[in-house]
């Protein structure tokens, strides 16, 4: 499915990364020193990119995982200032999870439970996308 990039509405997508750690399956949570929260790695969509490949490039760009698409997740929207933002979110798995690397952008990267990600994320949609999931 092909963006239209012509309204005033943000496009983002981004992707709950799942992992099997230790104590049982992980989320990835990505810290964004710029705006010093806790969020879903997500980012905007470049022009005449689909939701999915954005949603699997933004994965990468911020966390340096490569991850297949599994299910929609759900989506949030908001204003980013005085604009509509949209975000669509898909379940991810892993197929290399790389290496991470701090950057301008984001400085940290945790994986961790279903609950302490929805602890964690700072923003009212996210926390509520994760509530809403069913913990296995």
């Amino acid at each position: 499915m092909k963006t239209k990039h012509n309204s005033d509405v943000i496009e983002a997508a981004g992707g709950l990364v799942w992992r099997m750690g230790a104590a049982g399956k992980e989320l990835a949570v990505i810290h964004r020193a710029r705006y010093d929260d806790w969020t879903l790695p997500k980012g905007k969509l470049e022009k005449d990119e689909s939701w999915e490949s954005g949603a699997v490039r933004e994965v990468w760009e911020e966390t340096g995982c490569r991850a297949k698409l599994d299910d929609f997740a759900g989506s949030v929207s908001y204003l980013a200032g005085n604009q509509p933002k949209i975000v669509l979110f898909w379940h991810m798995h892993l197929l290399d999870e790389g290496e991470f690397k701090a950057s301008d952008e984001v400085d940290q990267l945790l994986w961790l439970s279903l609950e302490e990600a929805a602890e964690r994320v700072q923003y009212p949609g996210e926390k509520t996308l994760l509530k809403n999931l069913p913990s296995d």
